[in-house]
């Protein structure tokens, strides 16, 4: 790799040393290169402005924070949080849960201490009692692209044309982590069936769950089956956000923009199942609220219960099945 390469593409060609990279590592590059990747630059990625390219439960403001912090009251069946270290991975800067609390409503739900782990930072959990929370970092793990072709399973990559054009291509043989999953691909298919599968994501999520921690996990992600991702996506789930544009070319602007696809929920819960003393459940993010926040929403309905407040507009948001209420789901793991 060259010493101080000018741009991403550099950054490619000297990775892949006239050989295709696959999708994995073409992501990883694309989206968390120290110097070029998309989520190591100072942009304003997050929010409604058109110069950010999506926006986020999050980024909506308070009434997200107050219904997740609800949540974790209920679901550990206690008012005082004092004992427990709240902990949230891959938080965009400025957009923290907790951040969005206004201090006299913290110190009554007060945590030991907060405490942020960016992306690309090390998943460590030295704390005995703590609530993990993450919101949108599943779905931002590098992920594997494998298609269905003349009776068998390939891996697609990238390659870095002569004349630095970026190209998508077919590797001669599947990548190793793939290799160690092969097993789970179903036998047949239909010819250019395509699955976008993150291998990482499963060893993050397990990276968490090795220390001896007790408390709560809650992951806010879009995600499907295995059942909906092996028979009933033909086209994958991989996608790119520019300016809050949704495209499908995913060598489009390496860097520049977001890359995605929907998270397998089942392979992360099969992670979850092998804990002793645990539970773990799987909702869309209505009912998960509706169950579990239902103080917090009867605060924000109740004193505007004949007009059309501001937070109600952001609750029907964050609840509507047409809105983010069912494209989003929440998984929760209950430890010790």
């Amino acid at each position: 790799m060259p010493n101080n390469p000018e741009n991403l593409l550099q950054v490619l060609q000297a990775r892949s040393q006239g050989m295709p990279l696959n999708f994995r590592d073409y992501i990883e590059l694309s989206l968390y290169h120290p110097q070029f990747g998309y989520y190591s630059k100072e942009k304003n990625r997050v929010g409604r402005s058109s110069e950010s390219d999506f926006y986020t439960a999050e980024s909506l403001g308070p009434v997200f924070s107050k219904l997740v912090l609800a949540s974790i009251r209920d679901l550990l069946k206690q008012n005082d949080l004092s004992d427990y270290t709240f902990i949230e991975i891959a938080a965009e800067p400025g957009y923290c849960l907790m951040d969005f609390l206004e201090e006299d409503f913290l110190e009554e739900r007060s945590f030991a201490k907060h405490k942020t782990i960016r992306l690309g930072e090390p998943l460590e959990i030295k704390e005995k009692k703590v609530v993990l929370f993450a919101n949108e970092w599943l779905d931002a793990i590098p992920f594997h692209r494998i298609i269905f072709k003349e009776n068998q399973w390939r891996e697609r990559g990238v390659t870095v044309l002569p004349d630095g054009k970026l190209k998508e291509v077919l590797l001669e043989q599947l990548s190793d982590p793939v290799l160690k999953i092969k097993e789970r691909l179903p036998n047949k298919a239909s010819e250019g069936y395509e699955i976008d599968l993150s291998i990482d994501a499963e060893s993050r999520v397990q990276s968490l769950l090795k220390t001896d921690w007790e408390g709560l996990m809650l992951l806010f992600d879009y995600g499907r089956s295995w059942e909906e991702l092996s028979a009933h996506k033909p086209n994958g789930t991989a996608r790119t956000y520019l300016r809050h544009r949704q495209g499908q070319d995913l060598l489009e602007a390496p860097g520049d923009m977001d890359i995605t696809y929907d998270v397998c929920w089942d392979s992360i819960q099969a992670i979850m199942r092998n804990l002793p003393k645990s539970k773990n459940q799987l909702k869309s993010q209505e009912s998960f609220f509706v169950n579990h926040a239902q103080e917090a929403i009867k605060s924000i309905i109740s004193p505007s219960a004949y007009s059309f407040s501001k937070e109600k507009q952001t609750l029907m948001e964050l609840l509507h099945p047409s809105n983010m209420g069912q494209k989003f789901q929440v998984l929760y793991l209950l430890r010790n």
